[in-house]
């Protein structure tokens, strides 16, 4: 799944080539790429037809497009205590407090295309601009999704509904490292089990997790509860410093399924000490590196760099 990284760079490339543009039209092509949108394609189509994209937003790995217009959510994502504090009247009239939430998925991409060039095998849904282009919503394997959402206020920044309790990222100028420290220090887990948990600290996944840990020489399984404070800050710094790294090069790219609104791959696989690397020399000690199963994932580390400990929490 796209990391952080990954989906500023697709969010850079909409605030460039989408933001600011009217749709004309949209079509949906494959009904599961709406899924999320519980009334449906037709639904779906019909609200979002006039509608201005106004900003391209992210939280951690969440992505999503403001929208300017006679647009409402009308969804699963409107909650029962929201729905009730709105009239009919506003349920009516034209609103700026919704927005086109995007769920890359595994294998989602945005692509700005002109009207001319030829669909992708994968093509699910198309925007037409007023005054011509297309953004185009591609996924092969169909993990990902679009959906209408409401903006709430959430502690004075506004929020789909659906990301409202996601966690800052490291790159958020008011993310507050402190008291993410202290919530880690908490609990009774393991360290990358921490650093995923997209409520306490949002952004960080399988490779960014790996990569940070090494640089701090920690173990993926240490405990938090038992971290000093000072080498929670150190990851925490190393998580924002390989993504801020990650970003200049454009994303991680293993193949053609991630990359950015004009179909580019992006690098940074290239700088990975450890995520992906089994058996090959650690840039720092050459031990081999390790490969552990994770939460049905991987979880790569250094056996000479990153011991793991006695009290260790798989």
């Amino acid at each position: 799944m796209p990391e952080l990284p990954e989906v500023e760079v697709v969010r850079l490339g909409l605030l460039d080539h989408a933001v600011g543009r009217t749709i004309a039209d949209v079509e949906v092509l494959h009904p599961r790429a709406v899924r999320r949108h519980e009334p449906g394609p037709a639904d779906f189509v019909a609200r979002l037809r006039g509608a201005r994209l106004t900003a391209a937003r992210r939280r951690g790995k969440y992505l999503w497009l403001e929208l300017a217009g006679d647009v409402r959510a009308g969804s699963e994502f409107v909650g029962a205590v929201v729905a009730a504090e709105r009239s009919s009247a506003v349920a009516s009239s034209a609103v700026e407090d919704a927005a086109l939430l995007v769920h890359l998925g595994m294998s989602g991409q945005l692509l700005v295309k002109d009207v001319a060039a030829p669909d992708e095998k994968h093509l699910r849904v198309r925007f037409r601009f007023v005054g011509g282009g297309e953004l185009r919503f591609v996924d092969q394997r169909t993990f990902g999704g679009l959906a209408l959402a409401d903006l709430l206020d959430v502690d004075g920044t506004t929020l789909p509904l659906p990301v409202a309790h996601i966690g800052r990222d490291p790159l958020d100028p008011s993310f507050d490292a402190p008291a993410v420290i202290a919530a880690m220090r908490r609990r009774r887990t393991g360290v990358k089990r921490a650093l995923l948990d997209q409520s306490l600290v949002s952004g960080v996944g399988n490779i960014y997790a790996d990569e940070a840990l090494w640089r701090t020489r920690l173990h993926w399984a240490s405990p938090t509860a038992s971290l000093p404070e000072a080498k929670a800050a150190e990851l925490l710094a190393a998580a924002a410093d390989v993504m801020r790294e990650a970003l200049g090069e454009g994303g991680t790219s293993f193949d053609a399924l991630y990359v950015n609104v004009n179909g580019q791959s992006g690098y940074f696989d290239r700088s990975l000490a450890v995520y992906g690397q089994e058996g090959l020399p650690c840039p720092r000690c050459a031990s081999p590196i390790r490969r552990d199963p994770f939460m049905n994932r991987s979880a790569f580390s250094c056996p000479g760099c990153q011991p793991e400990p006695a009290d260790a929490h798989h």
